[in-house]
């Protein structure tokens, strides 16, 4: 009896133990801060809105460029000797205002660059194409398609494939161009190009054109053209080759150019490159007349705004085909750079000529001068789309 008394005693005791660590626990939870919630996800950024630049799939950039220069030779004509685009001697001149328009082949696209100013006078000059021509510096045609697998064909006229400089003065080292590229080589080429890629680091062209700056033919022939750029990590090499006849009415007397330039961009502030020319036209009789240059230049940038540059070259027109009068020539340019927004900038040029023979005109020297010092202050506006 007394057993059994015990054993209810103790279980009551157990219940009641049990009873109040179930409130305890219970009361506990109640008042437990809840758990935090898992924070929302960051809100994806909001694409930029679309540049205005860029319509239809349709790229469109600005560009304008102007100069004041000053010849120490004071040549009575008012024109700078040896000079292709900033020929105007002592004086304020627009040397190009442009616009781009570039649609990118997918499957079929089209590119145009029109405009006005010295360039686009000079680019055309002594050639018998219509007038309406000089507007324009490329119009063509490109077309992509997929099964090719990258290579592409261009119908029209577009710039040559020769040559180290291009005719846009901004994407140059210095704001005048180089003797070679103003003498050696042809600016533009109307035909057909066909442009295709060799593994990851080669690209070949082949062209048939009407010739050097002829939108239409000057005889029954074609010039063709080869081309091949080798790009490797921070250097690019080009080798360019035409031929053809380049004489009105007559498929005698062909023209034969080799161009070759190597650009290293050596660090992220220096660049430079080196160009070489060799030319050689057939005489529709009997010989032949040839000229060769050799072109130097660099490009150190100095923080985001400024940069200095240099080029040194020399150029030997031994028969006078080129340049009117056999003579070797060398200049040196050195060119100050400073950009005042990020689509606006000024280059400030010193450069000097020399010629073996009294070439250049000069001021009460009636036999002219075998130097020609000039100074160059030029202002250069860009709108396109960001990359």
């Amino acid at each position: 009896m007394r057993t059994t008394c015990s054993a209810t005693l103790v279980a009551g005791v157990l219940l009641i133990g049990a009873a109040a660590v179930q409130a305890q626990t219970a009361d506990n939870a109640s008042t437990a801060p809840a758990p935090a919630a898992a924070p929302a996800p960051a809100a994806a950024p909001a694409p930029p809105p679309p540049s205005p630049l860029r319509q239809w799939g349709t790229e469109f950039s600005f560009l304008f460029d102007g100069y004041a220069d000053a010849n120490f030779n004071n040549p009575p004509s008012g024109f700078n000797g040896l000079r292709n685009f900033d020929v105007r001697s002592d004086t304020l001149h627009v040397n190009m205002s442009e616009i781009t328009i570039d649609h990118a082949p997918a499957p079929v696209g089209f590119h145009l660059d029109v405009g006005f100013g010295e360039t686009f006078d000079m680019i055309h000059a002594g050639n018998r194409d219509p007038n309406a021509w000089k507007y324009f510096k490329q119009a063509y045609v490109d077309l992509k398609p997929a099964f090719l697998k990258g290579v592409e064909i261009d119908v029209g006229e577009f710039v040559t494939s020769a040559g180290a400089e291009v005719i846009e003065t901004n994407q140059n080292f210095n704001y005048s161009r180089s003797l070679l590229f103003a003498w050696a080589i042809p600016y533009s080429h109307t035909g057909l190009r066909i442009q295709y890629p060799i593994g990851s680091h080669f690209t070949g062209s082949f062209q048939v054109v009407n010739g050097w700056n002829d939108v239409e033919p000057i005889n029954s022939g074609k010039t063709y053209g080869f081309t091949g750029a080798y790009a490797w990590k921070k250097v690019t090499w080009n080798h360019n080759y035409y031929v053809g006849p380049e004489h009105p009415g007559t498929t005698k007397g062909w023209r034969n150019l080799y161009d070759t330039s190597i650009a290293v961009n050596q660090t992220d502030n220096l660049s430079w490159y080196l160009n070489f020319d060799y030319g050689r036209d057939k005489n529709i009789g009997s010989g032949a007349s040839t000229w060769t240059g050799i072109a130097g230049a660099a490009r150190y940038a100095i923080g985001k705004n400024y940069a200095i540059a240099g080029r040194l070259e020399f150029f030997n027109d031994a028969d006078g085909f080129m340049t009117g009068t056999a003579q070797n020539v060398k200049e040196f340019t050195l060119t100050g750079e400073y950009k005042l927004t990020g689509w606006l900038m000024t280059r400030a040029e010193f450069r000097t000529d020399w010629s073996d023979h009294g070439f250049f005109e000069q001021k009460n020297a009636p036999m002219g001068s075998k130097v020609q010092p000039t100074a160059l202050l030029g202002l250069i506006a860009y709108i396109a789309p960001k990359k």
